[in-house]
C-alpha cells in the first residue's frame, strides 16, 4: 500500500481547472426541439438544431416572426404553432403530442422566460433561455462546420463575439480540403467494419486508422478513389500502410505482388 501511495506521489497529473463546461456532441437526431420565439436569435438557434436534424416546433406567433423563420416554416423545415407558449406545451406538444426533449427560449420578455425555465426544471427538461446565462442548462458557442468536421468554441457565456472571432482564426488555420478528408476516412472506417466485424478486432482497427490517417496528408486522403480504399484494405491483416504511389500503382486491378517496388520484406514499399 505505502508502495502505490508513493509512486502515485511521484506521478505528475494535470490540474483540475474548475468553471468550465463540459463540451459534448449532443446527437438530436429525431429528437423534438421546442424553439420559442421567431426573431433572429430565434432563427440562428433553429438553424443549429435542423444542422443536427432535430425535429423542431417554433411556438410564436406569426406577427413575431421574422423572414428566415417564416422561410423554414413554409418550406415545411419545421413545424410551427401560431400562438405564444403555453405550459402544457411541455406536456404534449403538436404534431407529436409527447414532450419536447429540449427547449429554447429567444423571447424579449425576462418575466416569461424566467417563468419557462422553472417549468423546464420541474421537468427536468435540458434547456436554453437566450442571454441568460444563469437560466441555461448548456450554451450555444461559435462553432466552424467543414462537411463532418465541427469545431465549437465556447466562452462559457462570458464572451459571445470573442467567441466567433477565435472561431474565424481556427477555422483560417485549417488546410482546405479538410472537410473531405474526413469524410473519406469515415468511408474506409465504415468497409474495415464491414470487412473484420467483430468486436475482438477493434484495438486492432483503431490501431490501424491511426496509422492510415498518419501516413497521408489531407490532400492525399482526399483523392483516395473507391478503388484505392478497397485495395488499402488488404493490407490491414499485416498492419501495413501503404505508401500512396503504391495504391496508385494498384489501380486497374493490379495485386502488390505485381509492383515492382520492394522492400525486401513484404515485396513492396509499406509504411511500418
Amino acid at each position: 500500500m505505502t508502495n502505490n501511495t508513493n509512486n502515485t506521489k511521484q506521478q505528475k497529473f494535470p490540474d483540475v481547472q474548475g468553471g468550465g463546461s463540459l463540451i459534448l456532441a449532443w446527437q438530436i437526431k429525431n429528437k423534438t426541439v421546442l424553439v420559442v420565439g421567431g426573431g433572429e436569435v430565434a432563427a440562428g438557434r433553429i438553424l443549429n438544431v435542423l444542422n443536427a436534424d432535430a425535429h423542431v416546433v417554433v411556438v410564436c406567433p406569426s406577427s413575431g416572426l421574422n423572414a428566415e423563420v417564416r422561410h423554414r416554416i413554409d418550406n415545411n423545415e419545421v413545424a410551427h404553432v401560431d400562438r405564444v407558449f403555453e405550459p402544457a406545451d411541455l406536456e404534449t406538444l403538436p404534431p407529436t403530442n409527447a414532450p419536447p426533449d429540449m427547449v429554447l427560449v429567444a423571447v424579449d420578455d425576462p418575466a416569461a422566460s424566467t417563468q419557462i425555465w422553472k417549468l423546464c426544471k420541474e421537468r427536468r427538461i435540458p434547456a436554453n433561455i437566450a442571454d441568460v446565462p444563469s437560466e441555461c442548462d448548456f450554451y450555444f458557442g461559435s462553432v466552424h462546420r467543414d462537411g463532418p468536421l465541427q469545431i465549437m468554441v465556447s466562452t462559457n457565456g462570458k464572451g459571445p463575439r470573442l467567441a466567433a472571432s477565435i472561431r474565424k482564426w481556427i477555422g483560417n488555420q485549417l488546410p482546405a480540403g479538410v472537410g473531405n478528408a474526413i469524410e473519406r476516412v469515415g468511408e474506409l472506417r465504415v468497409k474495415l467494419r464491414q470487412m473484420v466485424p467483430d468486436a475482438d478486432d477493434g484495438p486492432k482497427r483503431m490501431r490501424w486508422m491511426t496509422k492510415v490517417s498518419d501516413a497521408y496528408s489531407w490532400d492525399d486522403m482526399c483523392a483516395l478513389t473507391d478503388e484505392d480504399m478497397d485495395n488499402l484494405l488488404k493490407f490491414y491483416q499485416s498492419g501495413k500502410v501503404p505508401e500512396l504511389h503504391v495504391l496508385k500503382a494498384m489501380r486497374g486491378g493490379k495485386v502488390p505482388e505485381d509492383l515492382d517496388v520492394f522492400d525486401g520484406s513484404f515485396g513492396f514499399s509499406v509504411v511500418a
